[in-house]
């Protein structure tokens, strides 16, 4: 028994070894065509041409709260019913794609299957828990999550919102300490 038990973890090892020596690919910006960083109207264009997306046009384009922010939210399950996707989400900031949120069909794929080809194209993630895994390079930061999504985010514009949000917390929380040092 615990020659079993040593050997399968001997294997496993290997296995995960395995996989990085063969992981030569540098991380995409995106999928289908869509890379972060794009203009709306290039993504529009790409999405009306590919029908896995299931877009329809200008009423899936809506704007997001806060300045400088639009979204275009698609959804295959009627438009294209074989699509292996479901939902997508792309997330604009001053006119270009910063976010791409894509939601998989999980009655024709399966999280194993889609963390397996990730590990072997781009090795094994650089975190890893039971929600998510995630890979990352200096300018994308992509995300595998439970039950079935995949992220593609551009970490230069997400980690300036980011700061931006702190400095305005920031500035929050002292004109309320100086509110409050004023009764």
């Amino acid at each position: 028994m615990k020659r079993s038990v040593a050997l399968l973890a001997v294997f496993a090892l290997l296995i995960f070894a395995y996989i990085p020596l063969y992981a030569s690919e540098p991380l995409p910006n995106g999928y289908g065509g869509i890379e972060l960083g794009m203009t709306i109207d290039e993504v529009k264009e790409i999405l009306k041409k590919n029908p896995q997306f299931g877009y329809r046009g200008e009423r899936d384009v809506s704007l997001l709260p806060g300045e400088n922010r639009v979204l275009i939210e698609t959804d295959s399950s009627l438009a294209s019913p074989y699509s292996f996707l479901t939902q997508c989400w792309f997330q604009f900031y001053d006119g270009k794609l910063y976010i791409i949120t894509i939601n998989l069909n999980q009655t024709k794929m399966d999280h194993y299957s889609v963390f397996s080809t990730l590990c072997s194209k781009y090795g094994n993630p650089g975190a890893l828990n039971p929600s998510k895994s995630e890979w990352k390079n200096d300018s994308v930061l992509m995300v595998l999550e439970r039950p079935l999504t995949l992220k593609y985010t551009d970490r230069k514009v997400f980690d300036q919102l980011q700061q931006q949000a702190l400095a305005r917390e920031s500035a929050a929380e002292l004109t309320r300490e100086q509110f409050l040092e004023g009764l």
